[in-house]
């Protein structure tokens, strides 16, 4: 991590080097100031031995890229020392109007992120835990699509059955949530970027599954149980060929940030309740199902879900919580009407999740562990919430050959019908 270049503004450390190579040399000292300060600083200083080390310099500062669409910046600096103990009762006053929120939340927020980062489990050690959010934050245009259309003969509604698919086969492996978002995202690239029929739509989900297990998880299944999955309709060959041709048309890039590590460290700094969060996790998985969502930012999908969120379930909240919300809320990098479209969508998506046919999502968050979040009554209104004048915004029914059927028979209709 130190060979990263995070903190280009100091000098990387060589821990190979003895201590009087590392010091600065006496010349440089020396031109940094005149005659006479030097003189001063050298009668007023104590004599130091060579097992006493000078503190660094922390007084730096340093500023994140700007959006590519909103231009919001988020600046923080690193002062010497920590906070005095009159944050709590500045930031009360902050919520009344006062400008102070402003000077407290660069600092409040790279502690809380710092906490936050280190209880979430995302890193070992807290001394480079903002940046590696930096850099988590730097990353995000590598995550979207310029456009949500498919190639042909791709459709939105083919690509959420199989999505929905794969949803329960990582449900029955009982994988990670990262691995699921990795999945997706693997499967999101390789249909924009590989020639595949439609037939093989399905063998090209499992291997994206496959492809993020080995990257996320400990255990894997074994080859020939993916295959009885599709039905023994593909073989251990075929497969292993797919997973080739992934990895080199895709140039073993496998990295990705999701959204969820986002919204956990929102909801976390936030202090959300755990109702909110698993709502927001719903519905954030709810956007998994929608190729629309490809062209946003998994941070400004975190953010939407998380509003959503509390939009929908209505929690009475204190001074404290707000004053939460509030240092949270600077993790937001979309602007207001944006953030409202993504809030449209989800809130469209979350309302008809009952009837349709792609109900892995609804059926997962509907059990005791979820706290039954996906049958919230809440969501039937959500888009009258949203939407201008309060007029309810209908979800879109897919019509076509795949209406009706069930996830499982998806591979038989695409190998069938091309």
């Amino acid at each position: 991590m130190t060979q990263t270049g995070f903190c280009d503004s100091r000098p990387l450390l060589d821990l190979h080097k003895k201590a009087e190579e590392r010091r600065a040399p006496l010349r440089t000292w020396a031109n940094t100031r005149g005659p006479k300060e030097r003189r001063s600083l050298a009668e007023s200083e104590e004599p130091r031995g060579p097992h006493c080390k000078t503190a660094p310099e922390c007084r730096w500062a340093r500023r994140m890229p700007v959006s590519a669409e909103d231009g919001i910046v988020m600046g923080y600096a690193e002062q010497n020392g920590s906070t005095d103990g009159r944050e709590e009762e500045v930031l009360l006053q902050c919520l009344h109007g006062l400008p102070g929120l402003r000077v407290l939340v660069p600092g409040l927020l790279r502690r809380e992120m710092e906490l936050t980062m280190e209880t979430l489990g995302l890193v070992h050690d807290r001394t480079y835990a903002w940046d590696i959010f930096s850099d988590m934050m730097r990353s995000q245009l590598h995550y979207t699509f310029p456009c949500m259309e498919l190639p042909r003969p791709f459709t939105d509604a083919a690509r959420a059955i199989v999505v929905d698919w794969l949803i329960q086969v990582h449900e029955m492996f009982n994988f990670s949530e990262e691995t699921l978002y990795l999945t997706v995202h693997l499967l999101n690239r390789a249909m924009r970027q590989i020639k595949v029929s439609i037939s093989n739509l399905q063998l090209l989900g499992m291997v994206c599954l496959f492809l993020a297990g080995k990257k996320e998880e400990c255990l894997l299944p074994e080859i020939s149980e993916l295959c009885f999955l599709m039905d023994n309709s593909y073989s251990k060959r075929q497969l292993l060929r797919m997973e080739r041709r992934v990895l080199c048309e895709l140039d073993f890039e496998l990295s990705h940030c999701p959204p969820l590590h986002f919204l956990l460290l929102t909801a976390s700094i936030a202090h959300c309740s755990d109702k909110v969060v698993w709502m927001a996790r719903y519905l954030l998985e709810l956007s998994l199902l929608e190729n629309q969502c490809v062209v946003f930012q998994p941070v400004q999908l975190a953010s939407a879900a998380l509003c959503l969120a509390r939009l929908v379930l209505q929690e009475a909240h204190s001074p404290e919580s707000e004053t939460a919300w509030c240092i949270a809320t600077s993790l937001h990098i979309c602007s207001e009407p944006m953030l409202q479209r993504i809030m449209h969508i989800l809130a469209v998506t979350a309302s008809g999740a009952q009837e349709r046919e792609t109900r892995a999502t609804f059926v997962k968050f509907s059990t005791a562990k979820t706290l039954q979040v996906s049958g919230h009554p809440g969501l039937q209104s959500a888009p009258y919430l949203l939407g201008p004048g309060g007029a309810p915004v209908r979800p879109q029914v897919r019509e076509g050959p795949l209406k009706g059927m069930r996830a499982g028979e998806t591979g038989h209709y695409m190998r069938t019908h091309t």
